[in-house]
C-alpha cells in the first residue's frame, strides 16, 4: 500500500454553499446563493468559483449544500466543470464551524493541505501564492484579508478643519476576512461538531500564533455577494474590467 504525499500547494477545496441568503431576496426565492448570477456573465456565482479553484491547481471540491440544496445539486450534476466535484448536505444545522468539518470529512486526502472559501463571494488572485504564504509561516489556518471599499463618499480635512477633498468610495483602512482560507490537514480535528468556528477555533489558533492572514494582492478583485446592490455593482466593475 502506497501513501500519497503532502502537497504544499492544496489540490481540494471545501465550498460553503449552504447559506439563505434572505438579503438576496427575491433572487433567493427559489435557488440558493451561490446559484444566483451576476448580471451579465450567464454563470452563477459558484460557477465562478469552482473555474478559479480548477485555475488555482484544485482538483476535488466539496460543496456543502443547505437552503435549496437541490436547486444547486441539479445545477452542479449538469453541467461541465473543470474539477470533481461532491456535494453534502446537513441533515440538521450544525453551525458554520460544524459545517466546515461535516464537509471536510469528504475530502479525498484528509492528509494534504486544503482551501476553503465561502459561496457568496467572487474574486481573483493567487491562491498558490496564498498557500505559500501559509507554509512559510508554518500556520495552522491562514485567512484571506480583503479591504472593502465604503459604501459612501468619504471626506479628508486639515489640521485647521478646511475640507480638502471628497473621495467616493474609498477602501475602509481595516483588513476584514475575505472568506477564503488556506487549512492544515489538522486543522479538520480543531472544528467544533457544532457551532462556529470563529468564536472558538480561529480565537485559539490566534493565542498559540497559529493563525496567519494572507493580505489580498493590491488590484486584485474581491467582493461579497450579499445584496440586490452587490449584484449590480459587480456586474459594473467586471464589465468594466472586461471579465
Amino acid at each position: 500500500m502506497t501513501t500519497t504525499a503532502p502537497s504544499a500547494t492544496p489540490t481540494q477545496a471545501v465550498v460553503l454553499a449552504g447559506g439563505q441568503g434572505s438579503r438576496l431576496r427575491p433572487y433567493t426565492d427559489d435557488r440558493p446563493k451561490p446559484m444566483v448570477e451576476i448580471p451579465g456573465t450567464g454563470t452563477p456565482i459558484i460557477g465562478h468559483q469552482l473555474t478559479w479553484l480548477a485555475e488555482e491547481g484544485v482538483t476535488d471540491a466539496v460543496v456543502s449544500c443547505g437552503h435549496l440544496a437541490e436547486v444547486l445539486q441539479d445545477w452542479l450534476a449538469t453541467a461541465d466543470l473543470p474539477l470533481k466535484v461532491t456535494t453534502v448536505v446537513e441533515k440538521e444545522p450544525l453551525g458554520r464551524g460544524g459545517g466546515l468539518k461535516f464537509a471536510a470529512a469528504h475530502l479525498p486526502h484528509p492528509d494534504q493541505a486544503w482551501y476553503a472559501t465561502n459561496g457568496d463571494i467572487w474574486t481573483r488572485f493567487s491562491l498558490r501564492a496564498m498557500a505559500e504564504f501559509h507554509t512559510e509561516r508554518a500556520a495552522t489556518a491562514t485567512l484571506a484579508l480583503a479591504r472593502p471599499r465604503i459604501p459612501w463618499g468619504a471626506v479628508e480635512t486639515d489640521s485647521f478643519g478646511h475640507i480638502t477633498d471628497f473621495i467616493e468610495s474609498p477602501p475602509t483602512s481595516y483588513e476584514i476576512n475575505a472568506g477564503v482560507y488556506v487549512f492544515a490537514p489538522e486543522f479538520a480535528e480543531l472544528l467544533p461538531s457544532v457551532g462556529d468556528h470563529e468564536r472558538t477555533t480561529f480565537p485559539q489558533l490566534a493565542r498559540a500564533r497559529r493563525l496567519a492572514g494572507y493580505p489580498i494582492p493590491q488590484g486584485a478583485y474581491w467582493r461579497a455577494i450579499d445584496t440586490a446592490k452587490d449584484l449590480t455593482e459587480a456586474a459594473k466593475e467586471l464589465a468594466a474590467l472586461g471579465r
